[in-house]
């Protein structure tokens, strides 16, 4: 069975990776929120959070802990949203969860608006992220 989730959080399709352990791999979504909006995802197949496995459930969380402390230092949000859609909201068909920098103003229901725009940045831009979390991360 194809999964678009596995391929992404085993880096057998194209991805920006900032963070991985054995168990997850964390990378910049290709069409940002805002700049900073990462991915995490276990990288076993599993769709649902009831699905999850404990090292696996530590590793999301620890690795929501590092990204989070990271996309503040390196971008000075108003706040962070860490959040997971399950179900038909799924369109990964994986599990995964949205570390996202948010800034006072943004309605955050345009998060979940399918508005069928693509804000897909360039890969300059993305590079450019991904440096900047990796060095916050390491700066810690």
């Amino acid at each position: 069975m194809y999964c678009l989730g596995c391929n992404l959080a085993n880096q057998r399709a194209p991805v920006h990776v900032v963070f991985e352990d054995d168990y997850v791999c964390c990378f910049l979504d290709h069409n940002p929120y805002n700049e900073g909006h990462v991915l995490i995802l276990p990288k076993n197949h599993m769709r649902y959070f009831d699905e999850l496995d404990e090292n696996t459930a530590n590793s999301l969380i620890k690795a929501a802990m590092i990204l989070s402390k990271a996309v503040k230092r390196a971008f000075d949000p108003d706040g962070i949203t860490v959040c997971q859609n399950g179900g038909i909201f799924d369109d990964l068909t994986h599990f995964h969860m949205h570390i996202v920098p948010r800034y006072e103003g943004q309605n955050f229901a345009d998060f979940y608006t399918e508005d069928g725009e693509d804000r897909i940045e360039d890969e300059a831009k993305l590079a450019e992220t991904k440096r900047k979390i990796i060095e916050a991360i390491r700066d810690h």
